[in-house]
């Protein structure tokens, strides 16, 4: 057992006596075993869902193949948190060239609307800042058009395939889950003013509850147009001119020619050392660098068994890093981000000299803190062929902005929302402009070749659960379940009620499985404190291992480890 290990189990023990022997692992926050295949395996936050994409790889389709069918079922599925209106941005190891490469499948806001009619529109409604709700928070939907880029290059089987599960279960409906019901149920009172998305989503005048089966014939009228159509079918035609109608019903400029000129682009992942390994995200206009920038931090201390100050130090990066995240993440095609500078050693060596390892900082210099929230899901892909791809999509928060298109059966999103009205910020909004983006897929990689494919929703928690995950791992020598049901922490920007700039420290968030000594040695250092039921993120995982066959005298095979978050309802399948 790792030092680590063993010092979190004797504190726990010691809260607790009858913890320590009831699991195999040694673990006392352990949950399952990692889930083993050696063909493929799919890990994402819905068990039907997952069963699709295994399905998929069953049937002789590629990782990228497994990933749009789950994603379709997913849209359908777990409407609570992504669907076709929504982003997409994706790691893709391609075994064969034995090369890592990123798409940015994130839509640009209407080219039709300046920031001066922006404003002018929100001072008519009395509001300070673009609303989460309604038309002005809507940016162009990109997943279907990632999903067609990537399968354009990675793709096995024809899109018909990859889409007729999610259609059928759309006509014939599905068991909604235990915690997508708990957040549908929390929406019924959410939407009040958008009735396509009560007809849709409400059926009945409520949200389905756990067990009970939800239908969407609308949806599998939109999947079955573009199976048939393509992703033409999806940004010129009918469909498109729908979603801009709808918009611009309600006071938005989107429109069909918006859609229309949305292509989704490849761009250069970007890494970092990290112990032996390097960690992989996309650049901006998403926030993976921060995660990126943490570690570096991290890696000048050394590691050590999770203490006080090992925790206090991660939260202090954290606070630091999202200074910068504040100041300079947004689309590089309007302002590009200094990431040679944000990425380097010596920056981080400046950065980690402003940590006292004995107080806690109200604040740290420039920027400031204020993107919080996020609903997303997570997806990951392994296959036969050793291909594996980092899949992630959302609509931001829960269901968007609440706006349904007529007849097309899913939500718009809201991460416009995320744009800023000060002209002197760097994600200041701007016509056809990309906004800054929470969801991050992430690799990681060892002499040239993954062993880590995964990914942690929840809004500005993703870098800081990829931050916990790679830790747990390569610093406590946790397996890739574990490093998921270890209890996390998470710190938030400033409590106050507007959620604006962090000028008190902000708030550390304790899950219940923290011990009581970490959560002491916080407070001794000034950090407000607090247990917290929820918004810890939501983790899958593929840990990728060779292994010496055990009944032959010689031989490798590889092994897929699948991982799924254990605060939701998914699965991981291999065969």
């Amino acid at each position: 057992m790792t030092p680590w290990l063993t010092a979190l189990t004797l504190l726990m023990t010691l809260q607790n006596p009858d913890v320590a022997g009831d699991r195999i692992a040694g673990a006392p926050f352990a949950t399952r075993s990692p889930v083993l295949g050696t063909r493929g395996m799919v890990c994402t936050s819905q068990p039907l869902a997952a069963q699709i994409g295994l399905d998929v790889l069953q049937a002789g389709g590629s990782a990228v193949d497994a990933a749009i069918a789950t994603n379709a079922a997913l849209g359908l599925m777990e409407p609570t948190s992504n669907g076709i209106g929504g982003d997409l941005f994706v790691l893709h190891w391609d075994n064969a060239a034995r090369e890592l490469t990123a798409l940015n499948g994130s839509g640009r806001s209407p080219r039709g609307a300046t920031l001066e009619q922006l404003q002018a529109r929100l001072d008519e409604l009395g509001e300070t800042d673009i609303p989460l709700k309604g038309a002005l928070p809507v940016t162009v939907p990109g997943a279907v058009d990632g999903w067609f880029t990537m399968h354009a290059r990675h793709g096995k089987l024809p899109m018909e395939r990859l889409l007729e599960p999610s259609i059928r279960a759309a006509r014939e409906g599905f068991p909604v889950t235990q915690v997508i019901a708990a957040y549908w149920e929390r929406a019924e009172r959410s939407y009040p003013d958008f009735p396509e998305f009560a007809r849709v989503f409400l059926p009945g005048g409520r949200a389905p509850r756990e067990g009970e089966l939800f239908r969407n014939p609308d949806l599998a009228d939109t999947y079955e147009a573009v199976a048939r159509g393509g992703r033409d079918a999806f940004y010129e035609g009918e469909i498109a001119e729908r979603i801009a109608a709808c918009v611009q019903a309600h006071g938005g400029w989107l429109e069909a020619s918006d859609l229309a000129s949305h292509r989704s682009e490849w761009v250069d992942p970007v890494s970092v050392p990290y112990r032996g390994y390097e960690v992989w995200e996309l650049p901006p206009n998403g926030q993976g660098i921060a995660a990126l920038q943490m570690l570096r931090l991290m890696e000048g201390w050394e590691p050590k068994a999770w203490d006080g100050l090992a925790w206090h130090r991660l939260v202090e990066a954290k606070k630091l890093v999202y200074e910068d995240r504040a100041a300079y993440y947004t689309d590089p095609d309007f302002a590009p981000p200094p990431l040679a500078r944000l990425l380097s050693e010596e920056y981080a060596d400046e950065r980690r000299a402003l940590v006292d390892d004995d107080r806690a900082a109200d604040r740290y210099p420039a920027g400031d803190a204020a993107i919080e929230h996020g609903d997303t899901i997570y997806l990951v892909a392994a296959d036969a062929d050793g291909n594996v791809v980092s899949w992630i999509q959302s609509n931001y928060t829960g269901f968007g902005s609440g706006l349904v298109p007529e007849g097309l059966g899913f939500g718009l999103q809201n991460r416009g929302k995320l744009f800023h009205l000060d002209p002197g910020h760097a994600n200041v909004y701007a016509p056809g402009k990309r906004p800054f983006h929470t969801i991050i897929p992430a690799m990681m990689t060892k002499d040239g070749l993954p062993v880590l494919a995964f990914g942690v929703m929840g809004g500005a928690m993703q870098p800081q659960g990829h931050v916990q995950i790679v830790s747990n791992i390569v610093d406590h020598g946790m397996n890739v379940q574990e490093a998921g049901d270890a209890p996390r922490w998470r710190h938030g920007g400033s409590s106050q009620p507007d959620g604006g700039t962090m000028t008190d420290g902000g708030t550390v968030h304790l899950e219940s499985g923290v011990p009581e000594a970490i959560r002491e040695a916080l407070v001794s250092r000034g950090h407000d404190v607090q247990v917290h039921g929820g918004g810890y993120g939501g983790y899958q995982a593929i840990w990728i291992d060779d292994i010496t066959d055990a009944t032959a005298d010689a031989g490798q095979g590889r092994v897929y480890r699948g991982a799924s978050e254990s605060r939701k309802d998914g699965a991981a399948l291999g065969w």
